[in-house]
C-alpha cells in the first residue's frame, strides 16, 4: 500500500507569524482518517517568520523530533537546555513526565521545519533534550538514521528516542535511488523536503506525504535532486 497525500490536501493553519500544514489531525484540524500512522502521531510542516516562534508551553509523554529544512530554530526549556539547530540538522525532545519549552526563529529570514511526534513506548520517561549536526554530504545516496530507538541503530550516532521507531534522512541525486527494507508489521511515512520522487514507481511531489505499508522493499527514486525524510514505525 502506497498512499500519496498531496501537500494541498493537508490541514492548514495560518496566522501572521506561522504557516503550518498538518499531515495528521492536529489542533483545530481534525480528520478521522488521518489520526496518525502507527506510533507516528504528528507531522507538521511549519514556516516561522523571523523574530517569532512558540512561547513556553508544556508537553508530556511524546517524542518530538524537529528536522530543520531552512534557517534555524532556537530551543530553550525549563530544564535549563538551550540550543540552536540549523538547516539539515535535528533536535529531539523527549517530553516524558513533563517539560515546558519554547521554540523561536531568531534568524533574519524565515525558518522551515518538519515537526514529527512519535508516541513513546510507555509513559513516564525522564524528560530530556538533545541535538546533533547531520551534514547532508554524509547522507548523500543513502538513508541515515537521524533519531532512533531501534536496536539496529544503536551506536551509530542517531539521537535517541523512546520507541521502536526511526527517523531517517537522505539526499538523492536526480535519477538515483535509495532502498529501505520495511519489516513485517511496520509502516513508513515519507516526505520529500525538496524534489519530486517516485516510491516503488508511484510519483510524489515535494512536501507530499507518502504512507507505506505491506511493502517489504521501498525504493525511492529522485526525479529531481531530492532531500527526503522517512519515519519507520510499529
Amino acid at each position: 500500500m502506497i498512499d500519496v497525500r498531496p501537500f494541498d490536501s493537508l490541514g492548514k493553519f495560518r496566522i501572521d507569524w506561522l504557516n503550518a500544514s498538518h499531515h495528521f489531525s492536529f489542533g483545530h484540524y481534525v480528520d478521522p482518517n488521518r489520526m496518525g500512522f502507527g506510533a507516528l502521531r504528528v507531522w507538521n510542516d511549519d514556516t516561522i517568520q523571523p523574530g517569532t516562534g512558540f512561547d513556553p508551553h508544556p508537553h508530556r509523554d511524546m517524542e518530538i523530533i524537529t528536522y530543520v529544512r531552512k534557517g534555524a530554530i532556537t530551543h530553550m526549556d525549563r530544564l535549563g537546555n538551550k540550543g540552536r539547530t540549523e538547516a539539515g540538522d535535528v533536535q529531539v525532545m523527549s517530553a516524558g513526565t513533563g517539560i515546558v519549552h519554547a521554540e523561536y526563529n531568531q534568524e533574519p529570514d524565515e525558518t522551515q521545519i518538519f515537526q514529527i511526534w512519535i508516541e513513546p513506548a510507555g509513559p513516564g520517561f525522564e524528560p530530556r533534550w538533545d541535538a546533533r549536526q547531520f551534514p547532508k554530504g554524509d547522507r548523500s545516496g543513502s538513508l541515515v538514521a537521524l533519531a532512533s530507538g531501534r536496536s539496529v541503530d544503536a551506536g551509530n550516532g542517531a539521537l535517541s528516542i523512546n520507541q521502536d521507531a526511526a527517523v531517517l534522512g537522505a539526499t538523492i541525486r536526480s535519477g538515483e535511488s535509495v532502498t529501505h527494507q520495511l519489516d513485517a508489521g511496520r509502516k513508513a511515512y515519507l516526505v520529500a523536503a525538496t524534489g519530486e520522487i517516485e516510491v516503488n514507481g508511484v510519483k510524489a511531489k515535494a512536501r507530499d506525504g507518502v504512507a507505506i505499508a505491506d511493502e517489504p522493499t521501498v525504493t525511492i527514486t529522485a526525479i529531481d535532486e531530492a532531500e527526503i525524510v522517512l519515519v519507520d514505525v510499529v
